[in-house]
C-alpha cells in the first residue's frame, strides 16, 4: 500500500514537474550553453571564454554594472530603513487611522507601473509639480533637470522604487511584530526603557530573520532591475547611459540592438553570480554569533 501510494504521489506532481523542466530547468540550462556561444543572431558558434573577456573590455557594461550597484547600495538600506519605521509607528496600537495610514503606503506596490512611471515623469519634469513646489518654497532657484541629468536622473529612479516597494517591506515587519509578545515591551517601559533603546535592542534584534529576508529579497529585486528604469527613460537608460542596469543592458543586447543572444545569457549570469554571492555574504553577517556552549 506504500509502494502504490508513493506511486499515486508522483504521478499527481509529474505534470507540475514536466511543466518546471520545461520551463525552467531547460532554460536555464540552455542560458548557460548560450554564455559559450559567439555570434550574432542566430548564426551563433562556440566561443569558449570569448564572451567573458569581452565583459571586461565592455564599457557599456561596466557603466550598467556601476549603475545597478550605485541603486542597490543607496537605495535598499534606504527603502528597509524606512520599512522599519514606519512598521514600528503603524504598530502602535493607540494611533488612530492606522488601517488608512497602511493602505497609503502599500498601495504604490500594487499600482499599475506604466501609470505610476507615466505620473512620475509628469511629476518631475522641468515644468512639473515638484519642481514648481520647490521654486515655490525657495529651496532651488532654477528647475531641476531630473530626466536629463545623469545624477538626478539617478537620484529620480531611486525615489521611484522606494516610494513603490517600501509598502510592501513594511508588510513583512507588521505581520513579525504583531507576533511579538507585547509583555515584553511592558516589561521594558516599567524599568524605564525609552523608546529609542526599546527599538534599538528590542524590536530590532527580534526582527533580525524579517530583516534578512527582506533585504535579500530587495537585493535580488535591484539587481534585476529594468522595470522603472524602462518605462522612466523610454528604454534608453539615460541621459548617457546613467540609469542603464544589467537587466535593461541585457534586454537591449537581445531585441533591441543587433541580436547578440550568446553575449546577452553571459550578462544574465553575472546577475546570477551576484545574486548568489551577495545573498551568502548577508547570511554570513546575519549568522547567528552566540557562542557554542
Amino acid at each position: 500500500m506504500a509502494r502504490g501510494e508513493q506511486i499515486s504521489g508522483w504521478l499527481f506532481i509529474a505534470p507540475a514537474l514536466v511543466l518546471l523542466g520545461i520551463f525552467m530547468i531547460y532554460p536555464i540550462i540552455w542560458s548557460l550553453w548560450m554564455s559559450f556561444q559567439v555570434g550574432k543572431g542566430m548564426n551563433f558558434s562556440f566561443g569558449g571564454f570569448a564572451n567573458i573577456v569581452r565583459l571586461t573590455k565592455d564599457p557599456v557594461f561596466i557603466r550598467a554594472l556601476t549603475n545597478t550597484f550605485i541603486f542597490l547600495v543607496v537605495q535598499v538600506p534606504i527603502m528597509i530603513v524606512l520599512a522599519l519605521l514606519f512598521a514600528a509607528a503603524l504598530n502602535d496600537q493607540s494611533l488612530r487611522f492606522r488601517g488608512v495610514f497602511r493602505t497609503a503606503i502599500f498601495l504604490p506596490c500594487v499600482t499599475s507601473l506604466i501609470a505610476y512611471s507615466t505620473l512620475f515623469k509628469s511629476m518631475f519634469s522641468s515644468d512639473g509639480v515638484v519642481n514648481k513646489g520647490l521654486l515655490a518654497l525657495h529651496v532651488i532657484s532654477d528647475p531641476i533637470p531630473w530626466l536629463q541629468d545623469p545624477f538626478w536622473a539617478k537620484v529620480l529612479v531611486i525615489l521611484a522604487i522606494t516610494w513603490r516597494w517600501t509598502g510592501y517591506n513594511m508588510v513583512f515587519y507588521l505581520a513579525a511584530l504583531q507576533n511579538i509578545d507585547r509583555s515584553i515591551y511592558e516589561a521594558a517601559r516599567i524599568d524605564g526603557v525609552p523608546a529609542w533603546a526599546r527599538f534599538r535592542y528590542l524590536t530590532i534584534p527580534m526582527l533580525k530573520p524579517v530583516i534578512l529576508f527582506t533585504t535579500v529579497i530587495s537585493t535580488i529585486g535591484t539587481l534585476q532591475l529594468f522595470d522603472e528604469v524602462y518605462n522612466l527613460t523610454g528604454g534608453t537608460g539615460g541621459p548617457s547611459d546613467a540609469t542603464l542596469t544589467l537587466s535593461l543592458y541585457i534586454y537591449n543586447l537581445t531585441f533591441k540592438f543587433m541580436p547578440s543572444f550568446g553575449y546577452s545569457a553571459t550578462v544574465s549570469w553575472v546577475i546570477v553570480l551576484l545574486v548568489g554571492i551577495l545573498s551568502a555574504l548577508q547570511f554570513f553577517i546575519a549568522r547567528d554569533r552566540r557562542p557554542v556552549a
